[in-house]
């Protein structure tokens, strides 16, 4: 796909197409984004696809990018939904990513998604199943249940999202019974488009950055050592002391576990092993869905080991621009 912009002989000019730059936490994203933003053909801004970025005043754990960042290049959906807010959905990411995009596209810019989170990355490319809307009746009776009680429930009627859904998130397990209440069909079944493979949209080239795991791995330990030093225990106790963090938002990583800490159910030490272990595992996850997205035909896979951000981003405007395979 060519990023030229430039009239066609009919006089039209194609649309600028969408960058969306994906990769697990701490392969460098922010870093490769901006340099990107600041080389291609007429610019472009970084729209974030990450379910926790969204929050305000979550700024150290979710590594939202530091103001010297957003000066360099302009970034949007950061920091803007109340961390109490515990229904922001795909669809809200979604309509408010649609949004941007095509402001960015009115500039004359290339919108570069910059993710992520899977469901994110899935609904820009395949939309989402949005479902039934709420029946507050049915939710109030569902709220009056414990955990383990509401997870039996799931594993009757829908054992595939008992399977996906941990038995301590609430919010989703009163969710997919909910929908089955409605509709007297299982979320699962609504939602099978999710489990085919990924499909692209033609505007939209991907791209993955795939560093090797052991690499990964110290990147992931030496940046929770870095925010912790930033100040990321003293962000979760002023967020928690002003009751900022609603069920959402408290479950992100590094939140709950310093939490735990300050509770009083786990020393520092044990919340940093545990804050590492967790992210480790979450790299893990998004490894997993990252390598269906890098199957799509015409995806460009590059390992930035060993290259400076600006490197990575030169390669990708040579090889978005002419088609060739990054060196």
């Amino acid at each position: 796909m060519s990023l030229d912009t430039t009239p066609s002989r009919d006089g039209s000019v194609p649309e600028v197409p969408i960058i969306a730059l994906l990769g697990p936490t701490a392969s460098g994203k922010t870093a490769v984004s901006i340099e990107l933003a600041r080389r291609l053909p007429g610019g472009g801004e970084c729209v974030l696809a990450d379910s926790m970025q969204v929050y305000r005043g979550m700024v150290i754990g979710t590594a939202q990018p530091t103001p010297a960042e957003r000066a360099e290049a302009r970034h949007h959906l950061c920091g803007f939904v109340d961390p109490r807010n515990a229904e922001f959905t795909v669809r809200d990411w979604l309509d408010e990513a649609e949004r941007a995009i095509e402001s960015i596209r009115g500039r004359g810019s290339h919108p570069i998604i910059v993710g992520g989170t899977n469901l994110y990355i899935r609904s820009l490319l395949e939309g989402v199943f949005d479902g039934p809307g709420r029946d507050d009746a049915i939710r109030r009776d569902l709220e009056t249940h414990d955990d383990e009680t509401l997870h039996q429930r799931l594993r009757e009627v829908d054992p595939p999202s008992a399977e996906r859904i941990h038995r301590n998130d609430r919010r989703r397990m009163i969710r997919a019974l909910e929908v089955h209440a409605i509709t007297g069909r299982p979320l699962s079944e609504h939602k099978q488009q999710w489990t085919d493979a990924p499909r692209n949209r033609p505007d939209v080239r991907l791209v993955v950055l795939d560093r090797p795991v052991d690499q990964l791995n110290r990147r992931i330990n030496a940046r929770v050592k870095a925010m912790l030093e930033a100040g990321f225990l003293e962000e979760v106790d002023r967020l928690r002391s002003e009751g900022e963090l609603g069920t959402q938002a408290r479950e992100a990583v590094g939140y709950r576990e310093l939490l735990d800490h300050l509770e009083g159910r786990c020393t520092i030490e044990e919340a940093t092993e545990r804050i590492k272990i967790r992210t480790r595992r979450y790299g893990k996850q998004q490894r997993t869905w990252l390598r269906r997205f890098a199957a799509i035909p015409g995806t460009v896979r590059l390992d930035p080991t060993d290259r400076s951000a600006r490197e990575v981003a030169d390669a990708l405007v040579e090889t978005l621009e002419f088609g060739a395979e990054p060196s």
